[in-house]
């Protein structure tokens, strides 16, 4: 896949994989192809998403990763192992992942940024550059990659209206008949500028770096900065993959289902 120059995909690394239970390595390097025969499946979980930016045309990958989490540099090195570009930043606060994107704010400000997670594997592998070729043409802010899902309370579920444009984002709710969930997304130069700003007007507060629900706090979501953009006019469009699939390695009973699905016989 040709590079493009103003494309850069993000991996926020910051996590503990706490769901998972006390694992020998990062979530991120977790092995799978000891489950498979397809070898050109691979060979770590965060591979995947590599590769969905690799077809996407990213000229650059940067993992955002904690301290300690050394062996994911280990594995990857500078990148040319996987026929890509990838380096490293460090996360500075612990607040949640929108604080561990911003990390990346003076190298990505200029650019197109491509987001998704290092755990999740999803069909079609080429939705990014189709998310990619849809924000240029279409001289939109954000474009979000929806997809349906079947557990809305552990999700990111989108309203859109009659036209199919985002109107709003429920954040981990019990079931509200909403059907799709975003799992990937492009944003332009624009949104990241209004992420680093939002990033820093929180910070400001000190320890309130949290969001109030009617069910007490909890930490910062991309999708409650998605939020505060649709409110602030952002252009904010989709592409909804009706018959793609996505899976969350990051649970145990997902990594379960993907074990069985594609173990050796």
């Amino acid at each position: 896949m040709k590079q493009t120059n103003d494309l850069v995909g993000l991996i926020p690394a910051g996590g503990q994989a706490l769901r998972l239970g006390r694992l020998p390595c990062s979530k991120e390097i977790y092995p799978l192809q000891l489950w498979s025969d397809n070898k050109d499946e691979p060979r770590v979980i965060s591979e995947y998403l590599v590769k969905y930016y690799q077809l996407a045309g990213c000229s650059y990958i940067y993992f955002i990763i904690k301290e300690g989490k050394w062996d994911i540099p280990k594995y990857y090195g500078d990148g040319s192992r996987f026929n890509t570009n990838i380096g490293y930043l460090m996360m500075n606060l612990p607040y949640g992942t929108p604080f561990t994107l911003d990390q990346a704010y003076p190298y990505v400000k200029d650019k197109y940024v491509a987001l998704g997670f290092p755990d999740i594997v999803m069909e079609p592998e080429d939705a990014f550059k189709k998310l990619y070729d849809h924000i240029k043409k279409s001289g939109a802010d954000i474009v979000l990659g929806l997809f349906p899902v079947a557990k809305p309370e552990k999700s990111d579920m989108v309203k859109l209206d009659k036209n199919g444009q985002v109107t709003e984002i429920v954040i981990k709710e019990k079931d509200q008949g909403l059907i799709y969930s975003w799992i990937i997304a492009v944003w332009s130069p624009k949104f990241t500028e209004f992420l680093h700003h939002y990033i820093e007007n929180v910070k400001q507060d000190g320890e309130h770096a949290r969001i109030e629900t009617s069910e007490g706090t909890r930490e910062i979501y991309v999708g409650d900065v998605f939020i505060e953009a649709i409110k602030n006019g952002f252009k904010v469009e989709n592409l909804t993959f009706e018959k793609g699939n996505c899976i969350d390695m990051g649970t145990p009973d997902d990594l379960k289902r993907y074990i069985k699905k594609n173990i050796s016989t």
